[in-house]
């Protein structure tokens, strides 16, 4: 049942309404008839007319009368009644033409259009009559040195620099040096251009433009080719979706992208098909939909639907536009109800192209913008000056697996406030990287990575196929340490990556991370500062430097008479020569000098003769044993003599010790060869050619320094002919074996390390030429760089990189290269290959003494026998028998003579007797009588 309230009725209702207006209540509640009550209750308000130009069949439409509704509602002094005229979207000459029909029926104030060409328009027309506007566009910064238009029109957007500035803060924040621009529109560009004003000088950007509605995927492939991951898109929210699906198709929505969509509304997009995509979409948003006022208002938007609007069902599909029209019409009652009592609101119809103005309408807009509200966008204050809403909150979102999450809020006062802790980041990582499997690309070199020889009859397949220290270190890191799942994929040409000036790209492993065809690179490849500026690189796994490669000496054959090599031959012919002078000198000056005759008899005092003893086979005995260091039993007397001989011993002296100290080196450095001991004697000849790598870290120090001795060899192995550069080390490493110390190799000191267990016949030489490291590369702003690197120190920490070293780098000791331990002193002993002409040099010199000693024995014995008269051979035997009678130490002057017929009939007996002699000497009994 309803009951319609004419305006006759009203009045008596009112006057009853004063007298008994419970009673009424009652009745109108029993008959259930509130409806009617309630229309009759409004007509007692005070109507206000708002106005508001809208597109057709528009949400916005609807949340902006809401909004007027709920505030006739709670409001006890005023109806306020929409007066919406519409005007097609972009249409600013129809918009211009609502306003007017808007004005001419006295409206307080106007909002929208919803575009801000059009809503320029409909601002002036209110401008020139005096009727507050208000609007909720983006709107580009007044033009520097322009004046701005009085009274001002109030926009309920964010204004343009403090949302950039917003943006730019968290770009910032995030660590990004380099980024992409995307836009599809003038007002995306000028939206970019306030950013790039709050970046620091030495960020690097791109800016390019977006065809809307065409294929974009030719550009997009252009920016993926250039290495950029970071990337600023900057679009109407209901295009996002197909620049991100044209992405997504030239592999430019990879893991390893982040995107930062610009427009208010991108959480209202449905990224189902992007959200288990491993890349990062951040979006913001001004409003929190989650919040309770925010879903209130929605309900009172579904009480309105209509077969030609779309109402949001759920609250993230409420737009920045729709909320910000119901906050406008809020901000519109609100300054309507907090006006002072004095203050009478009352529209004035006003013809466009007059001169009339709305009295008050100069005042209201004041009060407006002093008058800050609570809306579904949170608290709105405006500048009293511009009309711009400069301070308001700005959330930042993550598309994760279960929707976009908030980790940020900015606003002007406090700055950023990141909700996330470490361990949600780190959380959220672990679960977009389990939908991955990374690739691991790397490339054949022992001890690195080599290829497995599967037994008869079996295959490897994928990771299996490989071993080596890169396999058991990425396998610690992925597997063991993150969880992760791997693949490992060689490099195509073996290479580990140089730049190509002509083509301006990058090959090898490098080539490969730029070029998103593998997540990491490991192998022995050198964190250097030009593959730095390309790709990022963890902590290093492991230090070395640049050294020398070279062949150990071959040690010369052994001489028999080394120990003359410390003096040469003209020293030894002078020292000859110096001996028998001065044997000389000291047996002519023993004569003159008066103190070397002697008495020979010292009893007698008055000898008739006296004896000089210093005749020149004494003088030679004195020298000889002065330079052989054993001295003399006899010595001058004379001061010339004496003289002479100090001299001489001082000579000696010298002589001895510079004979000693020299010939401990000649004899044990006889093996070692110190022609190349540093980079500096192998820069300084001619005769060892020396080389490296082509293309590897080595060849870009020697090829990049500004050292001196560097730049020289860089020259000498550029110009060396045939070429000195190897396409490998294990090239380098045979040519070096095969050379016969006629080429080094410069290589990294770990490789050298391993050479040398495995080749005895090689040795390192100097110290390294500088310090670096081995790193895992991966490209920059990678999201699993902090997880690896952290896994890279544990490993570090626990030894574990020691133990995975020792596996591949130390053979077993019976395989191993065995190396000869030095004596602290640094000296080698000495062989018999060495010292062996010494010895020879003494058993010469014995058989000679043993040559002279029977020559004078026999001569002895032919002067025994002219002196007693004895045959040769009676004299022969006689001194023979003494001589070999070791246990005599006294022997006669002459020897007993045998009779003559003994001596011919027993010549037996002497021979006897001689054997007799010499059996007593070794104690053996030859005549012993057994009986």
């Amino acid at each position: 049942m309803s009951i319609e309230i004419h305006g006759s009725y009203s009045g008596f209702t009112s006057t009853m309404f004063d007298r008994g207006k419970y009673v009424i209540v009652i009745i109108i509640l029993i008959f259930n008839n509130g409806e009617a009550v309630f229309r009759n209750f409004e007509t007692f308000k005070t109507v206000i007319n708002v106005g508001a130009v809208f597109p057709p069949n528009t949400v916005t439409e609807v949340a902006f009368g809401s909004a007027l509704a709920r505030a006739s509602m709670e409001s006890e002094r005023y109806h306020y009644v929409l007066k919406a005229v519409y005007a097609p979207h972009g249409d600013s000459f129809a918009a211009s033409k609502a306003a007017c029909e808007l004005i001419s029926q006295g409206v307080i104030a106007i909002f929208g259009p919803t575009d801000p060409i059009s809503a320029s328009a409909v601002e002036a027309r209110c401008r020139s009559a005096g009727i507050p506007h208000i609007q909720a566009n983006w709107r580009p910064p007044p033009v520097r040195g322009l004046e701005r238009p009085s009274p001002p029109g109030i926009n309920l957007y964010p204004e343009a620099v403090a949302l950039s500035k917003a943006i730019a803060i968290f770009i910032k924040d995030s660590d990004w040096t380099t980024y992409t621009l995307l836009y599809d529109d003038d007002q995306g560009l000028i939206r970019l251009q306030e950013i790039l004003k709050h970046a620091d000088s030495e960020v690097k950007w791109l800016v390019r433009k977006l065809a809307p509605g065409e294929d974009n995927r030719t550009l997009l492939k252009t920016l993926k080719a250039t290495g950029e991951t970071r990337v600023i898109l900057d679009c109407p929210a209901h295009r996002v979706l197909d620049y991100l699906r044209q992405a997504r198709e030239v592999n430019f929505f990879e893991d390893y992208m982040s995107y930062i969509l610009t427009s208010l509304d991108a959480h209202t997009l449905d990224l189902e098909e992007l959200r288990y995509g491993l890349s990062n979409v951040t979006c913001l948003r001004i409003f929190d939909y989650s919040d309770a006022r925010t879903k209130s208002y929605l309900a009172d938007w579904k009480v309105r639907v209509t077969p030609y609007i779309k109402i949001p069902v759920q609250p993230q599909q409420i737009t920045v536009e729709t909320a910000l029209a119901s906050d406008a019409a809020r901000l519109i009652t609100d300054a309507v109800e907090s006006a002072p009592e004095e203050f009478k609101i009352e529209a004035k119809p006003i013809e466009c192209g007059s001169e009339d103005k709305w009295e008050i309408g100069e005042d209201f807009l004041n009060h407006i913008l002093t008058n800050p509200i609570v809306g579904i966008t949170n608290t709105i204050t405006v500048d009293n000056t511009t009309g711009d809403r400069t301070k308001f909150n700005v959330e930042i979102l993550e598309l994760s697996n279960s929707g976009f999450a908030s980790i940020a809020q900015w606003n002007s006062d406090t700055n950023f406030v990141y909700f996330r802790t470490d361990s949600e980041s780190k959380e959220r990582l672990a679960e977009k990287w389990q939908n991955k499997t990374f690739k691991v690309v790397s490339r054949i070199g022992a001890p690195y990575l080599v290829e497995r020889t599967p037994p008869p009859g079996e295959t490897y397949t994928g990771n299996d196929r490989y071993e080596g220290y890169s396999k058991d270190l990425i396998h610690e890191i992925l597997k063991e340490s993150l969880k992760l799942n791997y693949e490992i994929e060689i490099v195509p040409g073996n290479g580990y990556g140089s730049y190509n000036k002509d083509t301006k790209s990058w090959d090898g492993l490098i080539g490969q991370l730029l070029e998103r065809k593998a997540d990491l690179a490991i192998c022995d490849l050198t964190i250097t500062y030009e593959r730095r500026s390309y790709v990022d690189f963890t902590t290093p796994f492991m230090t070395l430097g640049i050294s020398i490669l070279y062949s150990k000496p071959i040690p010369p054959d052994p001489e028999l008479f080394s120990f003359l090599k410390p003096f040469s031959v003209d020293v030894w012919i002078y020292m000859g020569a110096a001996y028998l002078l001065v044997s000389l000198l000291l047996h002519i000056l023993a004569r003159l000098a008066p103190n070397d005759w002697e008495n020979p008899h010292p009893c007698d005092k008055s000898p008739e003769e006296l004896e000089n003893i210093w005749h020149i086979k004494n003088s030679c005995w004195l020298t000889m044993g002065s330079i052989m260091t054993q001295g003399s039993d006899i010595l001058p007397k004379g001061y010339s003599t004496r003289w002479v001989c100090g001299m001489w011993w001082f000579f000696a002296l010298i002589m001895c010790s510079s004979y000693t100290a020299n010939l401990a080196a000649f004899l044990t450095n006889a093996a070692m060869d110190d022609s190349i001991k540093n980079v500096e004697d192998l820069a300084s000849q001619t005769k060892v050619k020396y080389g490296t790598l082509f293309g590897g870290s080595t060849y870009s120090f020697f090829k990049r320094s500004n050292v001196t001795t560097y730049r020289k060899m860089w020259g000498t192995m550029e110009s060396a002919r045939p070429s000195v550069f190897v396409k490998n080390n294990d090239e380098g490493v045979e040519r070096v074996l095969k050379s016969r110390r006629g080429y080094a190799y410069f290589m990294e000191s770990t490789a050298i390390e391993y050479q040398l267990e495995r080749h005895c016949e090689l040795m390192q030489i100097g110290d390294p030429l500088d310090s670096k490291g081995y790193g895992i590369a991966m490209p920059f702003f990678s999201s699993y760089r902090g997880a690896v690197d952290n896994a890279v120190l544990k490993l570090a920490e626990s030894g574990k990189l020691v133990e995975i070293k020792n596996r591949w780098w130390k053979l077993p000791p019976e395989e191993a290269c065995v190396t000869e331990k030095k004596a602290d002193t640094g000296m080698s002993p000495l062989g018999v290959d060495n010292v062996g002409g010494v010895f020879v040099v003494l058993g010469i010199g014995c058989g000679i003494a043993a040559a002279m000693g029977i020559f004078e024995f026999l001569y002895h014995v032919r002067e025994v026998a002219i002196e007693q008269k004895m045959t040769q051979s009676e004299a022969f035997w006689a001194e023979l028998k003494f001589a070999l009678s070791f246990w005599e130490t006294e022997k006669p002057v002459k020897h007993s003579r045998p009779s003559s017929s003994a001596s011919e009939s027993n010549p037996v007996s002497r021979a006897s007797s001689v054997l007799r002699s010499a059996a007593d000497l070794f104690h053996v009994d030859l005549f012993k009588n057994h009986s």
